[in-house]
């Protein structure tokens, strides 16, 4: 029992009917306080499935989700939250994962029962079909469960359960067995075995719980027909691998060096390693310019691939980014390899472009960009783009991987990132057919999900489903057609409909029309992929048909959320699953809390002149001041007076750098030397372990060594006080002794909110805070982020804490007070 709320039962229960999984999680909680508590529901699930339903049984009576279009759903949310009623949400937790939390005050004695549902379609990865569970409950559950039973009509060939929180006693309770076409995974452990040890309150049950099958595949594909709808697996076997002609296309700005430079090598000598002898290959490596390791394409042999190993070795990061003239070149490359024939006929090209960051040197504009890509590979091939960690540009990317037949991955900033490099690139590795084209009997289908595919690789699958029109047959035939590396082939699939019937009334495994909800599924993930690109009346069609589907269907997607109305006071509370989509001005602070997926922020009320400690690291000695200047043309009776950061200044004494930089100007003092550049000019600086990059009229974006990386955002206002903005990026860089401001937030922290309730501002509901062992009075609010947007910024959700941060920071504001911008004595902290 925790804080006087006991949960005594969670079940996860899950049923896979075609590779098309329903799950539901129930939890069951209790009251067994004296007084009301707030119950909180948190479920992490998978990026790609859908909620369909989500309900609040309370004492006896069950409130069930209603899907609504987002824009209706959202003000019923906002006017909940502004009341600080029930509210729940969904939104990125993690690679794999999204979080749906949800919370509900609940009387003494009372009992509250969440229900979460969601669907998704089991993609095969490298050969496998994944179920992803998180398994998190927090406490000790008196009755826990994870039931898995899955039905496919090809035979199941393997079934297993990988548990990253398993021991020997668990081992007894968690069971995996399969026959014929059904498979079963039961997970049941007791109080006790959930105990971290003998004598513990803690449960053990934390981490991840992944079941992973596979189906037999004596055919190369398999079609199922159920109440007027069909689904098309298509995952040939055994099939020789078609030679590829492959261009490395490699980000090697001044942002790269460091961690980034050496994870990128180590995954391209891995790949290296696993070149077929078949393959052609070339590497483009651009930063502000470009050059080729080779001037055309050349065949993977072992001196070759020697060669390429001592290149790979060699690369080193500095300058810009021109993103433009890197992809043009590999373009061309493949380009003219096909029109002098030097690589085999009977192979495919693929172009793979790995940055870290915008387009700042060259041609910058990303629609311009992606115009001269689409023109010059026209169709012929796939590129795929991975995107490096947060300051990329992900949905440039994704738009321009997506018009040309490809796709983009994010690559997180971990421990494994040259990993996740290699992951990518197994996936592609191996292409068994190009130009794949799935055929159905004509006049016969509609709603056909996409049935053309550039490329088939090894370990993927192929999944088409449609709608069947007066179809008055017993059979149904598919044909499929695709170049291999010998020769052109031909699959057909013809399925007796009314044996299909009987192989299906395997019922208790069979949740209602599920090809049908498989087909509204893909239909949906499709459209919403094609609205990526699609502009003006193209993107109003898409946007209406998936909207449409996703209402019918009753799926939560990014266009639609569900709403659960519970009458509290004789007023509404809404609960909502909602599919996702510093320091500035005032001065304001933002600190993102990435483990409690919110942000805290404060404002600091100073005079002009002031100049204040923003961050200081007593290991390297670097340092940041920023100086507060007060509103233009306000009057000395002005009340409430606005003031900014008008100047700031970086110190790193190891390489004997100053840097001030001001709305008008930046100045430069590095090795004794002084340089000054406007906000009008175009610069990149790189020397020894420094990187600065002006961009014009925007931001400047300065990399110090290895580590840390400041982005300065400049904040032109018509007729108004111009002022900056600083942010920091891979913060975590810096030592565990770093202070200030700002710095004593770049290393974890933790605070609890409750007792959420209506404040002086209706849409501002006020709550109690600890945090730093303080008890202080917050408010709900947001703050603008400027990063990505120099001119709007994007709003940033925070709790505010009142009084120039007090409570929140170490001492009070004045202590950081400095006597000038270059000051960097050590902090008394």
């Amino acid at each position: 029992i925790v804080d006087g709320i006991e949960v005594y039962s969670t079940k996860i229960n899950c049923k896979v009917t075609s590779r098309f999984a329903h799950n539901v999680v129930t939890t069951k909680a209790v009251n067994r306080a004296d007084t009301a508590k707030e119950v909180f529901f948190d479920v992490e699930l998978p990026k790609t499935a859908f909620i369909t339903n989500f309900t609040l049984t309370i004492d006896g009576v069950t409130y069930p989700g209603n899907v609504k279009e987002k824009e209706v759903a959202k003000k019923q949310y906002e006017k909940a939250v502004s009341q600080g009623k029930t509210a729940g949400l969904v939104k990125a937790s993690g690679r794999k994962l999204e979080k749906f939390t949800v919370s509900v005050n609940v009387a003494a004695g009372s009992e509250v029962t969440f229900e979460l549902t969601y669907e998704e379609l089991l993609k095969l990865h490298k050969g496998k079909y994944e179920m992803y569970i998180k398994v998190q409950p927090k406490q000790l559950v008196n009755n826990f469960e994870i039931v898995a039973d899955i039905y496919e009509p090809q035979g199941i060939k393997e079934l297993n359960a990988d548990v990253s929180f398993i021991t020997n006693d668990l081992m007894n309770v968690l069971t995996t067995s399969f026959s014929g076409k059904k498979g079963h995974v039961s997970f049941k452990p007791t109080f006790d075995q959930q105990r971290s040890c003998p004598t513990c309150s803690t449960s053990l049950l934390n981490g991840d719980f992944i079941i992973t099958y596979d189906v037999n595949r004596e055919q190369p594909g398999n079609v199922q027909v159920v109440n007027g709808y069909f689904v098309h697996f298509f995952a040939p076997q055994n099939l020789p691998v078609v030679p590829k002609n492959v261009v490395f296309v490699i980000d090697v700005s001044g942002s790269m060096s460091g961690r980034k430079l050496v994870q990128t090598k180590e995954a391209l000598l891995k790949i290296l390693s696993d070149v077929k002898k078949d393959d052609f290959l070339n590497f483009i490596l651009f930063s502000s310019d470009v050059r080729t390791w080779k001037e055309n394409l050349v065949p993977a042999t072992p001196e070759n691939l020697k060669a390429a190993e001592e290149f790979v070795h060699q690369i080193q990061a500095t300058g810009g980014t021109n993103i433009n003239d890197g992809l043009l070149r590999g373009i061309e490359m493949v380009n003219k390899a096909r029109e002098m024939g030097t690589v085999l006929d009977r192979s495919t090209s693929i172009i793979i472009m790995l940055t870290d960051g915008e387009a700042n040197v060259g041609e910058s504009r990303v629609e311009k960009i992606q115009e001269n890509v689409r023109n010059a590979i026209g169709g012929k091939y796939p590129l795929y783009n991975l995107g490096f960690g947060y300051d990329v540009n992900y949905n440039f990317l994704e738009r321009m991987a997506l018009e040309n037949n490809g796709v983009a991955r994010r690559i997180y900033e971990d421990s494994d990132a040259n990993l996740q490099m290699q992951g990518f690139y197994d996936e592609v590795a191996n292409p068994l057919l190009i130009d794949v084209d799935l055929q159905y009997p004509q006049n016969a289908i509609s709603d056909i999900t996409q049935n053309n595919y550039r490329h088939f690789y090894e370990g993927s699958e192929i999944v088409v489903a449609g709608k069947l029109v007066d179809f008055d047959t017993n059979s149904f035939i598919a044909d499929v057609k695709g170049h291999g590396a010998l020769n052109d082939l031909t699959f057909t699939e013809e399925v007796d409909l009314k044996e299909m019937e009987k192989a299906l009334e395997e019922q208790e495994y069979i949740f209602g029309d599920y090809i049908e909800r498989l087909w509204a599924y893909l239909t949906i993930e499709q459209l919403l992929e094609k609205r990526k690109n699609a502009q003006g009346e193209e993107k109003e069609n898409l946007t209406a048909q998936a909207l449409d589907l996703s209402l019918k269907y009753h799926f939560v997607t990014p266009l639609t959320s569900m709403v659960v109305t519970k009458p509290e006071d004789n007023e509404e509370a809404e609960a909502i699953a909602d599919k996702p989509g510093e320091v500035d001005g005032d001065p304001h602070f933002i600190i993102e809390v990435p483990q409690k997926e919110d942000a805290l922020c404060f404002n600091i009320d100073e005079k002009p002149g002031v100049v204040l400690n923003l961050i200081r690291d007593p290991d390297t000695g670097i340092t940041v001041n920023g100086e507060i200047i007060g509103e233009k043309e306000a009057s000395s009776e002005t009340k409430n007076r606005k003031t900014y950061f008008g100047k700031l200044g970086i110190i790193d004494p190891r390489i004997d750098l100053k840097i001030e930089v001001t709305t008008q100007k930046i100045t430069l003092w590095s090795g004794g030397r002084g340089n000054s550049f406007t906000w009008m000019d175009s610069v990149i600086i790189t020397e020894n372990s420094l990187s600065v990059t002006i961009n014009r009229k925007k931001n400047m974006v300065i990399s110090i060594g290895d580590g840390v990386t400041f982005v300065i955002v400049l904040h032109p206002m018509w007729k108004k006080q111009d002022f900056l903005g600083l942010y920091t990026v891979d913060s975590h860089r810096m030592s565990t002794q770093t202070h200030g401001l700002l710095g004593q937030f770049f290393h974890p922290f933790d605070f609890e909110v409750f007792d959420v309730r209506p404040g002086s501002d209706p849409k501002k509901p006020d709550a109690t805070m600890i945090v730093k062992n303080n008890k202080l009075i917050v408010t709900r609010g947001s703050q603008k982020d400027y990063r990505k947007d120099s001119s709007h910024g994007s709003k940033v959700f925070c709790w505010f804490v009142h009084d120039n941060g007090s409570g929140l920071i170490d001492g009070v504001h004045t202590d950081y007070i400095v006597p000038d911008l270059f000051y960097s004595s050590p902090s008394h902290f």
